[in-house]
C-alpha cells in the first residue's frame, strides 16, 4: 500500500536523483508552485540531483525558456529532458518518413526547425499536407482549447487507409492549463490507434525518455532514483515499468478523486483508486512540498 507523506524531505535522503514531472507538480501551466520549488531546492542543497522530465513536445531549450518566463529559479533543477528530445531523435532518424503531416501549433515549430547537431547531416524532414505525407507527427491539436480527438476522425481514417504511422511527441492525454483541461498529442495518438492506425511514443511511460535521462546523467542504478508525478498512466506507470520508485502527487490531474482537501488525500479513496488501476507507488503526497 502506498505511504502518504507530508513532505519530500521525509524520504529525500533515500534517493540521489529525482525524475520530476513539471505540469501538475512544479507548475500549473501558468505559474510555479512555491512549495514545490522549495522542496526541489532543498533536495539539491542536500546533495541530490533533479531531472525535470516532461512530456512537452518541444526540445528542452524551449521548456527551459518557459520555466524562465514563469520565474522558476534555475537552482531548482540540474537537467531538463523532454519527450520532444526523444521524439526528435526518432523523427530525424526517419521513423515516419521525411515528408510529414504535422498536427500542432506554431509554438512547436522548434521541434522541426532546431535540428540537433547529431542529425545535421541527415536529409531534411519537411511538413506537407496530409495527402502528400509519408507519416504524421503530432505535437498536440491544432486548436488545443476547443478541439477533441473526435474532430480528427475523417482525416485519421484517410491516414489509416494509407498506412501512415503517427509519431506522438507528447504521450500525455490531458493537462490542466490553469483551470482549463486541454487535450494533448497522446489523446490524438490513442484515438488513431482506436481507429486501427499505428502510433509511436517516446515520452513517459515509454522507455526512450528514461534511457535518455539515464545516459545523460550517467546513471546505472535505478534504486537511488525517485520518479515524481501526477500522471498515473505516464509518470507512475512509467516508473513501475522501469523499476523506479515513485511518489504520486495526488493533487494534480486526479485531485477530485481523493476528497475535498487537495493537500491531504483520503487514504481509503486513494487505496481503492490505485487498486483499480493496479498501480502501487511507494509514496503519495497531496502537493509536492
Amino acid at each position: 500500500m502506498t505511504r502518504i507523506i507530508q513532505s519530500l524531505s521525509q524520504i529525500g535522503t533515500n534517493y540521489d536523483v529525482l525524475f520530476c514531472d513539471l505540469w501538475g507538480c512544479l507548475h500549473n501551466g501558468k505559474q510555479p508552485y512555491a512549495a514545490a520549488v522549495a522542496a526541489l531546492q532543498d533536495f539539491r542543497k542536500n546533495g541530490g540531483r533533479v531531472v525535470l522530465m516532461t512530456n512537452a513536445p518541444r526540445p528542452n531549450q524551449y521548456v527551459i525558456a518557459q520555466l524562465d518566463r514563469m520565474n522558476v529559479p534555475r537552482d531548482t533543477w540540474d537537467m531538463v529532458i523532454s519527450s520532444g528530445d526523444a521524439a526528435q531523435d526518432a523523427m530525424f532518424a526517419g521513423a515516419v518518413g521525411r515528408k510529414v503531416w504535422h498536427i500542432g501549433t506554431a509554438k512547436d515549430d522548434g521541434f522541426f526547425n532546431d535540428v540537433p547537431e547529431e542529425w545535421a547531416d541527415q536529409p531534411d524532414v519537411t511538413r506537407v499536407p496530409l495527402e502528400e505525407a509519408e507519416g504524421i507527427v503530432a505535437t498536440g491539436p491544432f486548436d488545443e482549447i476547443n478541439e477533441a480527438p473526435e474532430d480528427y476522425r475523417a482525416r485519421f481514417m484517410l491516414a489509416r487507409e494509407r498506412g501512415l504511422k503517427l509519431l506522438c511527441a507528447n504521450p500525455d492525454v490531458v493537462v490542466d492549463m490553469g483551470e482549463t483541461r486541454i487535450y494533448c498529442a497522446g489523446a490524438l495518438a490513442e484515438f488513431y490507434e482506436e481507429l486501427g492506425g499505428e502510433s509511436l511514443y517516446f515520452g513517459k511511460p515509454h522507455p526512450p525518455i528514461y534511457e535518455r535521462a539515464r545516459r545523460l546523467m550517467n546513471l546505472t542504478d535505478n534504486s537511488r532514483i525517485l520518479a515524481v508525478g501526477d500522471g498515473i498512466n505516464t509518470d507512475i506507470r512509467g516508473a513501475a515499468q522501469e523499476g523506479i520508485d515513485a511518489l504520486f502527487v495526488t493533487g494534480g490531474l486526479a485531485a477530485a478523486a481523493f476528497g475535498d482537501d487537495v493537500e491531504n488525500p483520503d487514504p481509503e479513496l486513494l487505496r481503492e483508486w490505485l487498486a483499480s488501476r493496479q498501480l502501487h507507488p511507494e509514496y503519495s503526497i497531496g502537493r509536492l512540498r
